[in-house]
């Protein structure tokens, strides 16, 4: 029987020792730099450590600022959570495709419960064999190839949700600023308003005017009231919000601080549109279009015929003797040559080479678009700070001192607050829509614009 053990042993080791070979490593994808500077949530592997952070996310209760928003958001949004998981399940493909095939182990007996001399056990004959499947034509270096650019892809689609998480949590973090920065405004109107039906009503008692102003004051004054009541309840609804970016039900945090009226001059567009393919959803097609060349040279690979070898040995007990058995099966490929796969993959390329250009196109469209909303969002910021915002409240100002005077009536002073409760929320609006749009811009160029 040693001849049998020897038939075996020696191919398992050297089959052992080619499924050992190590796949490629972790994937290739690059952070962009927008948001680089951050932790972001990537899971483990589970060979190394279970998982144990929080999924809930951490509750702060103190003051928020925009930097921390954003690392509690790329470290618990549940979204971006699983995208992570399915970048290491790719990793794991991509180990699986670079595996050899397993050996078959085969006992055939012959010979047995027959007649005459061949009945019972007396001639039997047992044979064992081993065999195994070359893949030739690069089956295997294909599969591994494939699978390595399909993670790398899962990196990509992992790097534009960080991106997407990143710029959503940024604009929810500029929300939560506008609507205290609204709130502030209607508490002050609110306080103005109560003031203004004060002095109002102080001035109908004395019969410096008649009873119909201070009917009017009061309507102010509960308008106001109502404002007022708008922007606490805005602001509750763009706070909870904010804690959805980071998986939490309800903000436990007591307020955002940041400075909404921090803006800087914007470079041109012509500056901009070179840093489009930094954007994701651009840059991913470097690695897709390689994928499906490495598709069309897998299914080309794939009409190679694998062959199965076989050894073995075989034992005839009438005789009591042993002898080897060797044996290939080549497939023929007459009918079925993996034509219809090979054409597939060509198309899936030249359907790549189109989708690229259209998703740079796409790219290059949307940065246009937001680009003239940041720069028209700059020019009304900057027009209603240096002219209109002054103008407004001086003349408010003037127009209450002048009433209280008897200069101007009523009409006026409440057309004058109008006007200027008018402008601040629009510079307020202006300010959000600016931080709005900047952050849009850097999502699709992948970079801040303080670093151009």
């Amino acid at each position: 029987m040693k001849p049998f053990y020897l038939a075996l042993c020696v191919p398992v080791i050297l089959l052992s020792l080619a499924g050992c070979a190590t796949p490629r490593g972790a994937a290739s994808t690059e952070p962009r730099p927008l948001g680089g500077g951050f932790d972001t949530y990537r899971p483990v592997r589970l060979k190394a450590q279970a998982d144990t952070s929080n999924m809930a996310g951490p509750t702060p209760t103190a003051t928020l600022t925009l930097r921390e928003a954003v690392e509690l958001a790329l470290q618990f949004n549940p979204e971006l959570r699983s995208f992570s998981w399915e970048v290491r399940a790719r990793e794991a493909r991509t180990l699986q495709a670079g595996l050899v095939p397993n050996p078959e182990i085969g006992v055939e007996v012959e010979d047995f419960a027959g007649s005459g001399t061949l009945n019972g056990f007396n001639a039997v004959a047992a044979t064992v064999t081993l065999s195994q499947v070359i893949e030739l034509g690069g089956d295997r270096r294909g599969r591994r190839r494939v699978a390595a650019l399909e993670r790398d892809l899962a990196g990509w689609d992992y790097e534009t949700v960080r991106l997407d998480v990143l710029t959503e949590a940024a604009q929810a973090f500029t929300s939560v600023l506008a609507a205290q920065e609204r709130l502030a405004l209607a508490d002050s109107l609110l306080a103005q308003a109560q003031q203004f039906y004060e002095s109002v009503a102080a001035r109908v008692e004395a019969g410096k005017v008649s009873a119909l102003e201070e009917r009017r004051a009061q309507v102010v004054l509960s308008t106001t009231w109502l404002a007022y009541e708008r922007a606490a309840r805005d602001l509750t609804t763009k706070r909870t919000r904010l804690a959805a970016a980071w998986g939490s039900d309800t903000p436990t945090f007591q307020r955002a601080q940041g400075d909404l009226t921090a803006v800087d001059s914007l470079p041109s567009a012509e500056q901009l549109v070179v840093f489009v393919d930094r954007n994701p959803d651009v840059a991913r097609w470097r690695d897709e279009m390689a994928l499906r060349v490495a598709d069309v040279a897998l299914e080309r690979a794939r009409r190679v015929p694998d062959p199965v070898f076989a050894v073995g040995t075989r034992r005839v007990r009438e005789l009591g003797e042993t002898a080897m058995t060797a044996g290939i099966s080549i497939p023929l490929p007459l009918f079925d040559r993996n034509q219809g796969a090979v054409s597939e993959a060509q198309y899936r390329h030249r359907q790549g080479e189109e989708a690229q250009k259209a998703a740079q196109i796409e790219a290059r469209r949307m940065l246009a678009e937001a680009y003239g909303q940041l720069a028209s969002a700059y020019t009304e910021v900057t027009t209603l700070r240096q002219d209109v915002l002054p103008a407004a409240q001086e003349n408010s100002a003037a127009t209450e001192e002048g009433y209280l005077e008897g200069k101007f009536d009523l009409l006026t002073v409440l057309d004058a607050q109008r006007t200027l409760f008018e402008t601040t929320n629009q510079y307020i609006e202006a300010l959000a829509a600016y931080h709005f749009s900047r952050a849009t811009v850097e999502r699709l160029i992948g970079t801040p614009l303080s670093d151009i």
